[in-house]
């Protein structure tokens, strides 16, 4: 990606919307360039895989880019982003067959490096992964939106057509549950 023009860089997220509607591309670049990489990092939470994270979030900037004139509240473009990123992730997961678990998440990088920290860290998301995939999936969806994604919680209730109060329900037994079985990383 070549650099965005100068002034985009402190340009709201309303007026880059309203701009990329227009059809200005920059304004759309610079979009995904706030918003990207936590879609990145919420849909590999997902599918399980930085690489297919990649390909799932470019179908749903894509989407994105063609449904943008769609968007009704321009200063909720983060959100509306992150529905996208995932419908498109679990779409993607319900293409797959049932018989194949969901693969560990490559390891994140991050900036300390001292081997037993590195060593700690990725014990600590193994156990993290391995908490989220016990839980059912309505359960591990509203912790993700919640948690990865960073919706809130009309968004959630919205994203997946339930009450707020479910999704106040759902989110209170995902955290339970991880955090009892997180209880020795503590």
């Amino acid at each position: 990606m070549a650099e965005a023009p100068e002034g985009l860089h402190t340009v709201a997220d309303e007026l880059l919307v309203a701009r990329a509607v227009d059809g200005d591309t920059a304004a759309f670049e610079m979009l995904i360039r706030r918003h990207g990489s936590l879609m990145r990092a919420y849909v590999s939470r997902i599918v399980g895989s930085l690489s297919e994270a990649d390909d799932v979030v470019q179908e749903a900037l894509y989407t994105a880019w063609r449904r943008l004139p769609e968007l009704r509240d321009p200063s909720a473009v983060k959100a509306w982003l992150m529905r996208i990123a995932s419908r498109h992730a679990f779409k993607h997961i319900r293409r797959r067959p049932p018989e194949d678990a969901l693969p560990m998440l490559e390891a994140a990088t991050a900036t300390d490096t001292q081997p037993e920290n590195v060593a700690i860290r990725n014990a600590q998301l193994r156990a993290l992964a391995a908490a989220l995939d016990t839980l059912p999936e309505d359960l591990r969806q509203c912790w993700l939106l919640r948690e990865i994604a960073e919706l809130s919680y009309d968004d959630i209730a919205k994203e997946l057509d339930i009450p707020r109060t479910t999704v106040r329900g759902k989110l209170a037994r995902a955290r339970a549950s991880i955090y009892a079985q997180m209880e020795g990383w503590r």
